[in-house]
C-alpha cells in the first residue's frame, strides 16, 4: 500500500489555484489530442492579458503510449496589451517571477509562465516554460509587451 507524506500532501494543497480560462480547443488528430488555450491574466499587472497554448493528451494516446501520467512539455504563448497597463507590485528582480503554473503530470512536471521586468526596454517579458524535476527542460516561449504610458510605475 502506498501512503502519501504530510509534506507533499501540504504543498498539492498550498499550491496556488491556477488563474487561467480555457477560451479554445483545436483537435490535432483522430485519436482525441487536443492543442489547448487557454487566457492567463497578469494577477498583478492590469491590462495584459497571455493567450498559452498547449498539448493536452487523450485517453486513448494515453493508453497506447503506456504514459497515464504526463502531458508533453511543449507550450506557446502570447501577451499583449488588452486595456490600459497598471503596474502592481511586480518583482522587478532579474529572476522575475512565475505568475502561472499548472502541472503536465503526476508529480515531476508543470507548466509554467514566468515574468520578468526588463527595465532597461521598459518591457515585461513572458517565458513559457516547463519545470521538470529530474532533468529540467529547454522547451520555452517567449513573448514581450512594451510599458509605453503605463501608470503605476515607480
Amino acid at each position: 500500500m502506498h501512503r502519501i507524506s504530510l509534506p507533499f500532501l501540504a504543498a498539492l494543497l498550498a499550491a496556488p489555484a491556477a488563474l487561467a480560462e480555457e477560451v479554445g480547443r483545436v483537435g490535432v488528430d483522430w485519436i482525441g489530442n487536443d492543442i489547448l488555450i487557454e487566457a492567463l491574466a497578469d494577477p498583478e499587472v492590469q491590462g495584459v492579458t497571455c493567450h498559452l497554448a498547449y498539448f493536452d493528451r487523450s485517453t486513448l494516446d494515453r493508453l497506447m503510449q503506456g504514459n497515464w501520467f504526463e502531458d508533453p512539455s511543449n507550450s506557446s504563448i502570447a501577451c499583449r496589451q488588452t486595456g490600459p497597463i497598471i503596474l502592481g507590485e511586480i518583482d522587478r528582480g532579474p529572476k522575475g517571477e512565475e505568475i502561472f503554473s499548472e502541472r503536465q503530470s503526476l508529480l515531476l512536471k508543470s507548466l509554467s509562465v514566468t515574468r520578468i521586468y526588463d527595465a532597461a526596454n521598459d518591457t515585461l517579458i513572458y517565458v513559457a516554460h516547463a519545470r521538470e524535476v529530474t532533468e529540467g527542460s529547454a522547451k520555452m516561449s517567449i513573448s514581450t509587451v512594451p510599458l509605453w504610458n503605463a501608470r503605476g510605475q515607480e
